[in-house]
């Protein structure tokens, strides 16, 4: 993480630098704002990445002396699919539409966006995706049934 760390810092770096010498010369409140805020977003990653990365103990991708062997292995979870996103992006546009329309629209794309949320955040907690994250293995080491003998990963 050090190396990302280190790459955002640059960037907030370079984009503090260019917002300065842009507002010097063209005076334009739009761009320069747009410069300043790109690079304080570019420094809070960089400063996140840099305090977990002392936190951490050296990856591979830190150290000069890794092998690319190190690097193997379960990297981490990921979802196979999901439908929540397309729901939430739809009620992201009821409410937009909602905006433009009126309030009615408005209030029910947030009971939407409410609803979508929720079931986003806790897909993989209830019904048949319930043991998902898990392997066949952590299941039964937990002393729990799985809820499907499909899509589980790594076996």
């Amino acid at each position: 993480m050090k190396v990302e760390g280190l790459l955002f810092a640059f960037l907030a770096a370079f984009l503090g630098t260019v917002t300065a010498v842009y507002w010097l010369l063209s005076r334009d409140p739009t761009g320069t704002t747009a410069l300043g805020l790109s690079g304080g977003l570019a420094f809070i990653v960089g400063y996140y990445l840099l305090f977990t990365a002392r936190r951490l103990d050296a990856r591979p991708e830190d150290r000069d002396d890794a092998e690319i062997a190190e690097g193997a292995g379960e990297i981490g979870f990921f979802a196979p699919h999901s439908w929540w996103p397309i729901l939430l992006a739809g009620a992201f546009s009821i409410v937009g539409m909602g905006l433009i329309f009126g309030r009615f629209m408005l209030i029910t794309g947030a009971m939407a966006i409410a609803v979508a949320i929720v079931g986003f955040t806790f897909e993989y907690y209830v019904g048949i995706n319930r043991s998902q994250a898990h392997t066949l293995g952590s299941l039964e080491a937990m002393g729990e049934q799985p809820t499907s003998l499909h899509k589980f990963l790594g076996e």
